[in-house]
């Protein structure tokens, strides 16, 4: 049986006080979770999420890292620099930074790599836009997107990368894919980590739903046969909300 993960993404909000009044008041809101919890959040936020999280059940990742282990990468943050004080996840590919950033398949599988290279978590986005989706085209985009990110992964690595499915046209607009349409998509996804991969790899290898996830609807979306969490932006943010969230099976 899978666990599900559930992790809040923060993206560029919360300044360093903000972070550690939210930690305080969210751990005693989830220390009976059965979900793995994880909080991604911006570089100056780490060092006081780690230092309050300790000793809690609540991991921490990051937003994003670069494939590079050194050089003049003026702005850019490794792997090993995030390991280094005790980063346990990071999200790679958000459709954010593939937007604004033009983060490409290419440089995803690459960053996926590196996060593996350093013992990190990866967390890896895909998902179509709406005009992909209008076209048909939803499955094809996302298990080409799968395909690609996990190229050259060992079968252990595969096992270990996370997936989250976040359909464009529905992060941060309060547009949900329905549980069900959702959950196909997942399939999809899990059927051709099945084809890479085989059986092994594709029934362990955790897959998230993102995309305006919010408590009222956490119960129906992670019900469904393959969505194993979720990957939360804006109701991240609210402790109170996000608990609901992470506590959606005792709701």
């Amino acid at each position: 049986m899978r666990r599900k993960v559930i992790a809040g993404n923060w993206k560029m909000n919360m300044l360093p006080n903000e972070a550690i009044d939210y930690i305080q008041a969210f751990e005693p809101l989830v220390k009976e979770a059965d979900a793995e919890v994880v909080l991604c959040v911006p570089y100056t936020d780490l060092f006081y999420c780690l230092m309050n999280a300790q000793g809690t059940n609540i991991k921490i990742g990051a937003q994003n890292m670069n494939f590079k282990e050194t050089g003049a990468y003026t702005g850019e943050i490794s792997g090993s620099m995030l390991k280094s004080i005790g980063v346990e996840y990071v999200i790679i590919g958000h459709s954010e930074r593939r937007q604004y950033y033009n983060e490409t398949d290419e440089s995803v599988n690459s960053k996926l790599k590196a996060a593996f290279a350093n013992s990190l978590k990866p967390i890896v986005c895909v998902g179509e836009t709406l005009e992909e989706r209008e076209a048909g085209k939803t499955e094809e985009r996302i298990t080409s997107q799968t395909r690609l990110a996990l190229n050259g992964l060992t079968p252990e690595q595969a096992k270990e990368t996370i997936i989250a499915y976040e359909p464009i046209w529905a992060i941060g607009t309060g547009k949900t894919a329905t549980s069900e349409d959702a959950n196909n998509s997942i399939k999809a996804i899990r059927e051709e980590v099945r084809k890479l991969y085989g059986e092994e790899v594709a029934n362990e290898i955790i897959i998230q739903y993102g995309g305006s996830v919010k408590s009222s609807n956490a119960k129906e979306l992670f019900s469904t046969s393959d969505i194993d969490g979720g990957l939360v932006g804006g109701a991240s943010l609210k402790p109170d909300e996000f608990a609901k969230i992470v506590n959606w099976d005792k709701e």
